[in-house]
């Protein structure tokens, strides 16, 4: 099958391309390339049989008319976004513009096209705090920050094509992902790049804010199996099960690069901090999806690339 992929020079989007190069999957790649996006992140790949890559703005319908036009894709996997939460609080406007005006350029493409199935790749944050228990699909959105907003927002426009125009939309919400190559700017890679430099270790507030983390490889067989498998209309939460308090990931991170734990800074927490996610993932599980790396394991994996990459703080 041939797959467009947007976002596909990101973190996960990367990822998920070479995974789908690996399944002998055609792919199509569309990213603006900003800063969260290189071309670096698909080494390797640029050469393969059937990749392409297209670099432009989501928000541009004729860039996007002229990729599906081209590339002609069965499936189109929507990864691209502003994704980081500090900086939608300091600029949501970005983020309504590409992460709900870039979805419906998308989706438009995608309803004038025809395709087999548009995965929408969304996130936890859209249910808001969740201080006990699991997170259900079904659950009602309470997105608290302007980025969690927006992705929400994106949901509900995805499922208005679905309803009204029959635009095949599955949606998946993932957990925290982590991994090789992740920007800096997110929690993992900037306490293991700032550990690396030398630098003081930032922790919002008492630390104490509980997250789900997951592997990307993981997440990234997740999203092709639901491609593959999933039903239209559906929504699939993609979590390990591996919850951890901030601070407990990042004495670990220290820990594992053999730095002192007194380069934890506390510094004021951040406007809105909801204090814990937590999803039930028993409807992708139920797909035969699994995920086969622990927290131990993609640690020491995640550390050990950013070492032999040289990476620096941003």
């Amino acid at each position: 099958m041939s797959t467009l992929i947007t976002g596909g020079a990101g973190f996960i989007g990367s990822h998920l391309t070479r995974l789908f190069l690996e399944m002998g999957t055609q792919v199509s790649v569309l990213d603006k390339l900003t800063y969260a996006g290189s071309l670096e992140n698909l080494k390797g790949c640029m050469a393969r049989p059937g990749f392409r890559f297209y670099r432009g703005d989501v928000c541009n319908r004729g860039l996007v008319e002229h990729v599906m036009d081209e590339s002609r894709p069965e499936n189109i996997v929507h990864l691209a976004a502003e994704t980081h939460v500090d900086r939608s609080i300091m600029e949501a406007g970005r983020f309504l513009e590409t992460n709900v005006m870039g979805t419906h350029s998308v989706l438009e493409a995608a309803r004038r096209h025809g395709v087999r199935r548009f995965v929408l790749v969304s996130t936890d944050e859209v249910y808001g705090e969740c201080l006990e228990g699991s997170k259900k699909e079904t659950d009602p959105l309470r997105p608290r920050n302007p980025y969690s907003a927006s992705k929400a927002a994106q949901e509900h426009l995805a499922y208005s094509y679905l309803v009204t125009h029959g635009v095949p939309v599955v949606t998946v919400r993932g957990c925290n992902n982590y991994g090789p190559s992740q920007y800096p700017e997110k929690f993992i890679p900037k306490v293991i790049t700032n550990a690396i430099s030398g630098r003081p270790v930032p922790l919002y507030g008492h630390g104490l804010q509980t997250r789900e983390w997951i592997y990307v490889t993981d997440f990234a067989a997740a999203v092709a199996l639901i491609m593959d498998k999933g039903s239209c209309g559906e929504v699939y939460n993609v979590g390990s099960g591996a919850e951890r308090k901030n601070l407990a990931v990042a004495e670990k991170l220290l820990d594992e690069l053999g730095a002192s734990r007194g380069l934890i800074t506390h510094v004021q927490d951040r406007l809105g901090h909801d204090r814990r996610y937590a999803i039930d993932s028993t409807r992708v599980r139920g797909l035969g999806w699994r995920p086969e790396t622990t927290f131990d394991e993609g640690i020491k994996q995640t550390v050990g690339w950013f070492r032999r990459n040289d990476c620096i703080a941003v």
